[in-house]
């Protein structure tokens, strides 16, 4: 008698993985995304494995992530996966003040970010 499960929001070839509050502007982020959207998961990797960013790292994390989610819980071939969708949403943005000149204050804001990969599992044709 419990609940319904839910129905898959995904197509039966595509996996994905959310990384939440990451301490990075959206902006900064989506340089990142758009450097491995479209491309196959290993030229992904290892783009963001010489990468010269900071959040590289959290980016590959996350894209290794969905590479075993496609595996483990979707049984997809990890050859043939490439990054259909990778985007940034804003989360949170903490304010903090800074003492400034004459007795004002400077606002600084440190914003999050969430990043949501998606991978496809891409059929190779014969001829290739």
């Amino acid at each position: 008698m419990g609940k319904q499960k839910a129905p898959r929001d995904l197509g039966e070839t595509e996996a994905k993985a959310v990384a939440r509050m990451i301490r990075i502007s959206p902006q900064k982020l989506n340089l990142l995304a758009q450097l491995i959207r479209g491309k196959k998961v290993e030229t992904a990797l290892a783009d963001l494995q010489f990468s010269r960013k900071r959040i590289a790292l959290d980016v590959k994390k996350t894209l290794e992530s969905a590479i075993a989610n496609a595996e483990n819980n979707h049984d997809l071939d990890v050859d043939d996966l490439v990054v259909a969708q990778a985007f940034v949403g804003k989360a949170l943005v903490m304010k903090r003040f800074s003492p400034r000149a004459r007795g004002r204050a400077g606002r600084i804001e440190k914003p999050f970010s969430n990043l949501t990969i998606i991978v496809r599992e891409v059929a190779q044709d014969a001829a290739a």
